[in-house]
């Protein structure tokens, strides 16, 4: 990477710093913003993540976020700013579980519940990294992949890109057919630049992280993309687990696949490695998936 390339990615590094960045309104309360780039609504893994720094700001920093479960109820207008309220459900002995609400126009667009954990021993095991997948520095950048694409650029030729995004396999956003089918879709990721050392913001980051490419791979199945031509999507649910200390801003891999797809709706599950295979976290969740025309 370039040194301009550097500074451009953390220059949208500290813009994603900026967006979770949230403004306290009153006890319990919070405001977030969205980056004003022109998208008809707000990015969910933006209020996913918003929404867990608004749940995390009102838990002991000695607890850490272990798990969330959320819902997108309704498009968000990033021309708005959004307003989180956060209850807090209980604080026990070894957990805290919170509930964080997103508000536009005094109505509900995202809730979602986080538990978090003192750190403590116990079991451990992990079922094992996928084997043979090339490295991040083995396969194309996505400014390179863009190249190509020119005219199907959606999201990602409007979004600051704060995540570099490598994937194994051909992205769903290509042109029809030239998408081969595959049962697996595997992506590398890292915040593309440097990050405090907060392990709250971290994992505010891979929740961002999370929501960009996994329900891509209930297309990968049938070798689908998005857009005209293709198939237009949305996410309903995301749930997210964190299993081992991580840094967001260091490679790993999004192993991800969809179990099913029905009714419009598509399942997707998938794991993150580390580069020397430790599982730091899963993600579930389900989407829209319906046909569009050309």
């Amino acid at each position: 990477m370039s040194a301009a390339e550097t500074v451009v990615g953390q220059a949208a590094v500290d813009k994603l710093l900026e967006v979770l960045d949230l403004t306290i309104t009153g006890e319990m309360a919070f405001r977030g913003t969205s980056p004003q780039i022109g998208l008809q609504r707000v990015f969910g893994g933006q209020v996913a993540g918003q929404a867990l720094v608004a749940a995390g700001r009102t838990v002991d920093p000695e607890r850490v976020v272990h798990s969330l479960h959320g819902y997108f109820v309704r498009p968000g207008d990033p021309a708005e700013s959004i307003e989180y309220q956060v209850e807090n459900v209980r604080d026990g002995l070894s957990f805290s579980v919170r509930r964080s609400v997103a508000f536009q126009h005094d109505k509900p667009i995202f809730f979602m519940s986080a538990s978090f954990q003192r750190v403590e021993e116990g079991l451990d095991h992990q079922a094992p990294a996928p084997p043979d997948v090339p490295g991040p520095e083995e396969v194309p950048r996505m400014i390179d992949r863009l190249a190509r694409y020119p005219e199907r650029l959606g999201i990602w030729g409007q979004i600051p890109r704060p995540i570099d995004v490598r994937y194994v396999g051909e992205p769903g956003w290509v042109r029809p057919g030239d998408r081969p089918a595959d049962p697996y879709q595997r992506v590398w990721m890292r915040i593309d630049g440097k990050l405090p050392d907060d392990p709250l913001l971290h994992a505010c980051a891979l929740t961002y992280a999370s929501d960009l490419t996994l329900l891509d791979s209930v297309l990968s199945v049938h070798g689908e993309v998005w857009g005209p031509g293709g198939v237009a999507g949305a996410s309903l649910d995301h749930a997210l687990w964190f299993h081992r200390p991580f840094r967001a801003d260091e490679w790993f891999l999004y192993d991800c696949w969809s179990p099913s797809a029905s009714g419009a709706r598509g399942l997707a599950t998938g794991r993150m490695f580390t580069r020397d295979g430790r599982q730091i976290a899963s993600a579930v969740q389900e989407g829209l998936v319906r046909r569009v025309g050309t």
